[in-house]
């Protein structure tokens, strides 16, 4: 099939915000595709270059891809920047963009059509572009590709290239769309999802063998699945109510939580944004390895940095030892890690995913070896709990997990079966979408960046902040900055909203001086969280919850900022 018609397709999507609408036009795409184009298109459709599972990523910086926009299509690149700023869209802008190309330019590049295996085809190749020299590959693959590419093609290559679609099309649609096209209940669609790690091969088993393909289906170690989310609480009576008086609390670290699979000695571990990490953690490989007692096994975890004195170190040093893929012995020794296990998803042939907490638990402590599991206590009182509570924070961790005792694990899916609880006012996890060159010493540094929540599509700005991260903290984001920038205005640099970091604040107070109406009052970053992607940012709906509940203790005054 030809890629224009997948194009055709989620141009109709981003016109139209009614679900059935979107749902019965996927699902009737899908039933015309052949079997081995199903995986691609469904993946394309949602945004991704390759399936969940694949390791694979096309890694193309902004510089690289904007450099080919501009060459194809022979304008001033002033003109790509109004384009952008009356669409805020980097897809449609290059569509634009394109279509002002001259005629005799365009009739010259667009050659046979591109077709949906072809394109993927083209993926597979600009991301195995490694090594020396990889960039001006990746360069003339990208060129090669868009050169093919009618304007409306070339909108949503970019789109695809940059993972950011924002068609309104997300996953739950998608499955809704397989158990239409192949006439297949949604909670089997729903439960191979979760299963596979990845609706495209969901979709392409339906395809190929109807329901049969689908109702068998187990856990496959090394592919990761969603992991199961809490809610935030609001104290410590609202966890007892939803729970019935009696709950299971953890102490929540201060660390990055990680999905561990084994399978007859080989151990992969996978972030919470499930990526592969085995290779910057080859001690907690050696740990798992000597220590799981089963042929096979899917845990849950978390590792936290730990100092000489045995307390939890900054989230950041963390982070250095998650992205860190070269020298690791050295990372090893300058940063060291500890495990602790939380959760048991499957043990040799046997999912637990139905099984109640407790019994995944008392299942964990005894294939865990001598891995130690975090810290637990079965509360039935406040007092108990307050008191936990306070010993988790005093010993440097964030605070508690509360668990329902009999609660299955539903993976993906946020709910009160699990609380978060905090002693402190809960931070923001917000995107950067814009940074501003700082003065002084801070002159050449992107030092000052403007935080955004996720407001359905896109991301509304509620704060800015210069404080929080070091001097090598803010070096290092100018270069990340820079590699995602979209255009400049003055002193200020708007990006792609790509980076997630978790802001502090005191309180969240009205202003009209951003489109929210709310502002952030003394924001500072505490962490940058690369572990979490910008689909996993919190919401402006969370932001006006917090905002309308600290009216609970002061009086509402409304202040300009």
């Amino acid at each position: 099939m030809e890629f224009k018609s997948l194009v055709e397709l989620c141009e109709r999507l981003e016109k139209t915000t009614k679900r059935n609408l979107m749902i019965e036009a996927v699902a009737d795409f899908l039933r015309g595709l052949d079997e081995n184009e199903i995986e691609p298109a469904t993946s394309m459709i949602l945004g991704r270059a390759f399936p969940k599972y694949d390791p694979r990523t096309l890694d193309v910086s902004w510089a690289t891809l904007s450099n080919v926009i501009r060459r194809l299509s022979g304008i001033d690149w002033r003109d790509f920047y109004s384009a952008f700023r009356s669409t805020g869209d980097v897809g449609a802008a290059t569509k634009i963009v394109f279509e002002r190309r001259s005629p005799g330019r365009q009739s010259t590049l667009i050659e046979r059509p591109l077709t949906i295996l072809e394109v993927r085809r083209m993926f597979e190749h600009i991301a195995e572009s490694k090594g020396q020299g990889s960039r001006d590959r990746k360069e003339r693959l990208i060129e090669t590709l868009l050169s093919r590419a009618s304007p409306l093609e070339a909108k949503y290559l970019v789109k695809i290239i940059i993972g950011e679609m924002r068609t309104g099309f997300q996953e739950g649609l998608m499955e809704a769309a397989v158990s239409r096209a192949f006439s297949i209940p949604l909670k089997d669609v729903q439960l191979a999802s979760m299963l596979t790690g990845d609706v495209g091969e969901v979709a392409y088993l339906c395809k190929k063998y109807g329901r049969d393909g689908i109702l068998n289906l187990g856990f496959r170690v090394f592919r990761p699945i969603k992991p199961m989310l809490a809610q935030m609480a609001t104290d410590l009576r609202e966890v007892f109510e939803e729970h019935g008086g009696r709950t299971a609390l953890e102490y929540k670290l201060d660390g990055a939580r990680i999905q561990i699979h084994v399978s007859n000695g080989d151990v992969k571990i996978y972030s919470r944004r499930l990526t592969d990490v085995t290779r910057s953690l080859p001690e907690v490989v050696s740990l798992i390895r000597g220590e799981v007692r089963a042929r096979e096994a899917i845990l849950e975890g978390e590792v936290i940095a730990v100092g000489e004195d045995g307390k939890p170190m900054p989230f950041q040093h963390l982070m250095r030892r998650f992205k860190r893929i070269h020298s690791v012995d050295e990372a090893v020794e300058e940063i060291p890690v500890e495990l602790y296990l939380f959760d048991l998803l499957y043990v040799d042939g046997e999912s637990l995913i139905k099984t109640p907490y407790v019994e995944r638990r008392r299942r964990l402590g005894e294939v865990a070896g001598s891995i130690p599991l975090t810290k637990q206590m079965v509360a039935s009182s406040m007092e108990e709990a307050e008191s936990f509570l306070r010993a988790a924070v005093s010993e440097g961790h964030e605070g508690l997990m509360a668990k329902r005792l009999d609660s299955p694990y539903t993976p993906g899916i946020r709910g009160k079966h699990w609380f978060k609880i905090k002693e402190v006012l809960e931070p923001l996890d917000l995107v950067i979408v814009a940074a501003e060159y700082g003065y002084g010493r801070r002159h050449n540094w992107l030092s000052d960046y403007y935080l955004a929540a996720r407001d359905g599509e896109k991301f509304t700005v509620i704060g800015k902040t210069f404080k929080g991260l070091t001097d090598d903290e803010i070096a290092e984001m100018t270069e990340r900055l820079k590699k995602i920038a979209i255009r400049e205005e003055g002193s200020m640099v708007i990006v792609q909203p790509k980076i997630v970091v978790e802001v502090a604040y005191n309180e969240i107070q009205m202003s009209p001086k951003y489109e929210s109406g709310m502002a952030l009052r003394f924001a500072r970053i505490t962490r940058i969280r690369d572990d979490k992607s910008p689909e996993e940012a919190d919401t402006i709906e969370t932001v006006r919850k917090i905002y309308e509940s600290q009216f609970r203790r002061k009086a509402r005054v409304n202040i300009d900022l």
